[in-house]
């Protein structure tokens, strides 16, 4: 056994504020109610459904995780955002078409008294879309302000003990850090003389920090991966993670590519496209936004497959993402994933992959999870980068030069031992692995 670390209880009320209340967080509000009401199970959750072993096998000791660890109660969450177009939570999730009219009622009354705040939004960082329900701030220093002020009037009127907030807003258009992402002061600098390269996400970033409310970036956006946000993390005392939810694509390339590295098999090829039809979709649609998306989707297979080491094998990769808007086809994307491998003698092989999955139904859990893990580590007086959860995200921050793990496996036991640590219970080794 090792020291179980001390943990503030999870009592009260947590909040959980999502910038963005468009396909993914109605469906993740959506089936919260749902699963509160007895009306569906958490499938997909981690939090809510996986069991962790503890000790060796024979102990037989295999919990719950929400039974071992001190996480926040479905009864107790309440939520909360801001979003530039949904009126409230219910006309989001039927305008988004993922969840059908006869799972919507049962919960309508309650979806439909979620009313986001009125959203920091800027036409530049996503000209797809047109923001209606914005705030009429034009200077950056007073939009952060109205946030925290935001922040605290939800704090207040929810009653919460705790708040969490979890980006689920659309992808910005690409950007590359600049000066102003590069302290604090800097940035606080930015935000006074309106600097054109401070985005909103990263306002709303600022504006958690400085409330101590843990923030997830569920979206590519450049946020948390910057040296004032990790700097102010630090400072402040608050954890955050990022970034992007791993759901459809991703999540099927870190599968699929430790089975191929496992058994020393060559990779010469990996073409991946999609079709999509729904608000992300159509912001995606736009080069910009695209190349954010693209840079997040392109790291993971080199990470996996360690072509310094093996270059041989996978030296030699021609990797292409690519995402088509195709409107007919709404919240249910399809991936089509063509690998070219080799093997014995250099003969080569094909796999294909047409994965028709439904994103915010994959999404809607890692908000949760994220929500309620990030919880857990401020209660345990974790600060800065939580890398023990890049398990949900396609371009995980990391805390080291050697740069994040991509491999899913890994990053489970990598969660699960976090937790087993925590709680002074061993951590499992590859020996003991299962």
């Amino acid at each position: 056994m090792t020291e179980q670390m001390n943990i503030t209880p999870a009592t009260g009320k947590l909040g959980i504020l999502t910038p963005g209340l468009g396909a993914v967080s109605s469906t993740f509000i959506a089936g919260v109610i749902a699963a509160r009401k007895g009306l569906t199970a958490p499938i997909g959750s981690l939090t809510q459904m996986a069991h962790i072993r503890l000790g060796g096998r024979e102990e037989n000791r295999n919990p719950l995780i929400r039974e071992f660890v001190p996480l926040a109660e479905l009864d107790d969450l309440v939520f909360g955002g801001w979003d530039p177009i949904s009126p409230n939570a219910l006309e989001a999730a039927r305008t988004c078409g993922v969840l059908e009219e006869k799972d919507l009622a049962p919960l309508s009354a309650e979806l439909e008294g979620i009313v986001p705040m009125d959203a920091v939004f800027d036409q530049r960082w996503v000209k797809r879309l047109d923001g209606v329900r914005v705030k009429n701030i034009a200077s950056k220093w007073e939009q952060a302000e109205a946030l925290i002020a935001d922040i605290e009037h939800f704090r207040i009127e929810n009653n919460c003990d705790r708040l969490v907030m979890v980006w689920c807003g659309s992808t910005e258009a690409y950007q590359e850090a600049s000066e102003v992402h590069d302290t604090v002061a800097a940035f606080e600098a930015g935000l006074h003389a309106n600097d054109e390269n401070i985005s909103p996400s990263q306002i709303y970033v600022y504006a958690a920090l400085m409330s101590d409310v843990p923030f997830a970036n569920g979206a590519p956006n450049l946020s948390t991966d910057l040296p004032c946000m990790i700097e102010l993390s630090a400072t402040r005392g608050v954890p955050i993670v990022g970034k992007d939810f791993k759901t459809g694509q991703t999540w099927m390339k870190t599968l699929l590519a430790p089975g191929i590295k496992a058994r020393m098999l060559g990779l010469r090829g990996w073409y991946s496209t999609n079709i999509l039809g729904n608000r992300d979709g159509e912001v995606l649609d736009d080069p910009e936004n695209f190349k954010t998306k693209e840079m997040s989707k392109l790291g993971v297979l080199d990470a996996i497959l360690q072509p310094e080491s093996y270059p041989d094998l996978y030296g030699n990769i021609d990797h292409v993402v690519r995402i088509n808007y195709y409107p007919p086809r709404g919240d249910n994307k399809e991936g089509w994933d063509n690998i070219d491998i080799f093997g014995w003698l250099g003969y080569p092989m094909q796999i294909k992959v047409d994965f028709l999955c439904r994103d915010s139904i994959l999404a809607a859990p890692i908000v949760l999870d994220l929500a309620l893990f990030m919880d857990l580590a401020h209660r345990a007086g974790q600060s800065g980068v939580q890398e023990w959860l890049s398990f949900y995200l396609k371009a995980p921050q990391s805390t080291t030069d050697a740069g994040p793990e991509h491999d899913l496996f890994i990053q489970q036991t990598k969660l699960k031992n976090t937790l087993r640590e925590w709680m002074g219970e061993q951590p499992v080794t590859h020996s003991e692995a299962g």
